[in-house]
């Protein structure tokens, strides 16, 4: 299971922090639900490219005690099974979705110039398809927006 961890630093600040594991560390097990500490369980590595990163990056491990199962602390800059960051994403969608651009200025915008369109167009589905449950979770955050659809809503917000 991963959890997303809430970071709000540079990635190299990340890497940096992470080799603490009592820093981040869940105090109980979100799978079982046991109040206990977990145990710091290593490390595996996983790609990330970002707009001044194209490297692996250490995802923390822990291991319940009680059910023996582990939970990986996922940072929130690295979205579960992307290899792109959030920043990435959003500033690809923002010029598609918004800006109206074609999908290879829009990928020129968020610095992916020779990035494939199928790549694109699979995030602007995925997209389409979360922004009614994106817009929901964002209201309680934000003022209310008037748009067209709820994707140009949840672009907005």
């Amino acid at each position: 299971m991963q959890i997303l961890h809430r970071f709000a630093g540079t990635i190299q600040q990340y890497i940096e922090q992470i080799s603490d594991p009592d820093l981040y560390r869940p105090d109980h097990c979100p799978l079982c639900h046991a109040k206990h500490p977990l145990i710091a369980w290593g490390f595996y590595s996983r790609t990330l490219v970002d707009l001044e990163f194209d490297d692996l990056i250490p995802v923390r491990r822990y291991l319940c005690d009680i059910c023996r199962r582990t939970v990986s602390l996922l940072p929130e800059f690295a979205l579960p099974y992307l290899r792109f960051s959030v920043s990435i994403i959003s500033l690809f969608l923002v010029a598609r979705l918004l800006d109206g651009r074609t999908l290879k200025a829009a990928a020129a915008a968020a610095s992916q110039p020779d990035m494939p369109y199928q790549r694109g167009q699979f995030w602007i589905r995925r997209f389409r398809m979360q922004a009614v449950a994106l817009c929901g979770a964002l209201v309680a955050l934000t003022a209310a927006i008037t748009a067209a659809s709820f994707t140009s809503r949840a672009l907005h917000m």
